[in-house]
């Protein structure tokens, strides 16, 4: 009896086998294996999607790699059942000794067509949904309804898989600004996919935005969708040029997806900077402007350096993630914000993929080399249809 058939009648007794992608820590190694899952019988609101679509987003890699040195990557397992192992620098060890042992599923967000569900979501099969919740790097996943939205007639699943992380993450950034009174904004690595949408929003809202980037050919893409203020972090002049645009914005918010390094503290002491240079009079504690780093990235892993003394008292530097956010936010404004979503789908959230790739090769060592290096315009997108 099919899996669809017995959904039908109640799906009281059922069994699904598929694969799944699954990341483990243990002595001092991580390592990437392709698991077989069994998904049982069905809660009545419970359904199982066959995944068609998913992302490879940086936050995906900070589960799947974690603190991995990939230059030790080595293959282990079969051609049927392959698998990967890295070695944890010693330094990295502290920041992933709360999983020890344990077999994690990857995977945020995905998109795919149910093929079972319980008694009360029967309405669901055959439909083609987005999801959200992990796991999603995998055959078929059992997933709540509450936790899954179908997507408008015509809509693939590659468009659709993408409609959580990226979009919201941007769409969170400008209400994060706007709750706290803040007028413009500053970006780092600022040609990404989130960046592009980031840029997108603020255009459309009337949002001074200042992004920042780190090659020429980064610049010319944000010009090409009608970013105004481009900065590349690799000009010998960067700094002045940050203090300028800073200065002309009034920016007193960033969100840095960088997180190590001196960005920051650059983009904190240019914010003072254009503080200062409007006051009126002298003060030995800085400027009265509050200005806020948001980090919520970790695209260069080594410890942020902030000359904490070049940008006055008034300042606060915190992690911003979007789970936290969206719970803080309320329902009514997550159902503003996902309609937006859902109205520009095809237009500001549109993400375009250059690679889709099947399960079994998101292990092949030079294809996880390839996705890894989150290069500008590159972005891959897992189907466990393809193999």
């Amino acid at each position: 009896m099919s899996a669809v058939m017995m959904a039908e009648k109640g799906c009281k007794r059922m069994s699904l086998t598929g694969r799944e992608l699954r990341s483990m820590v243990s002595d001092g190694v991580l390592r990437l294996t392709l698991e077989e899952v069994v998904i049982g019988d069905l809660a009545p609101d419970e359904i199982v999607v066959k995944v068609e679509a998913a992302p490879i987003n940086p936050s995906d890699l900070g589960l799947l790699l974690g603190p991995a040195d990939i230059a030790s990557m080595r293959s282990q397992g079969s051609s049927d059942r392959p698998a990967l192992a890295f070695d944890i620098p010693e330094a990295r060890r502290a920041s992933v000794s709360a999983r020890l042992g344990q077999s994690l599923s990857v995977g945020n967000e995905g998109a795919g067509t149910v093929v079972a569900a319980g008694e009360q979501a029967r309405d669901w099969l055959g439909r083609c949904v987005g999801m959200v919740g992990g796991g999603m790097y995998a055959d078929l996943r059992k997933i709540r309804t509450r936790d899954a939205l179908p997507l408008p007639k015509g809509v693939a699943a590659a468009e659709g898989a993408a409609l959580t992380v990226n979009p919201l993450t941007a769409l969170g950034f400008v209400e994060t600004a706007r709750a706290e009174g803040h007028a413009a904004i500053v970006h780092t690595a600022a040609a990404s996919s989130l960046g592009q949408m980031l840029q997108k929003i603020c255009a459309g809202d009337g949002i001074p935005l200042v992004n920042i980037v780190r090659s020429a050919e980064q610049v010319q893409l944000l010009r090409d969708i009608g970013a105004s203020i481009v900065l590349n972090s690799r000009d010998a002049d960067f700094k002045a040029q940050l203090v300028d645009a800073i200065s002309a914005t009034g920016a007193t918010i960033a969100f840095d997806a960088i997180g190590g390094g001196s960005l920051g503290s650059d983009i904190m002491r240019a914010m003072e900077r254009g503080a200062v240079n409007r006051m009126t009079e002298y003060s030995r504690y800085g400027s009265s402007s509050f200005k806020q780093l948001y980090v919520y990235g970790a695209l260069d892993l080594s410890p942020m350096v902030l000359d904490r003394l070049a940008f006055g008292f008034q300042w606060s530097v915190s992690g911003w993630l979007l789970t936290p956010f969206l719970q803080k936010a309320g329902a009514e404004t997550v159902m503003r914000l996902r309609k937006r979503v859902f109205d520009e789908l095809t237009t500001t959230f549109a993400t375009h993929y250059t690679r889709a790739i099947g399960l079994g090769e998101a292990l092949e060592p030079e294809i996880l080399r390839a996705y890894e290096r989150k290069a500008t315009g590159e972005k891959f997108l897992v189907n466990p249809t393809l193999n």
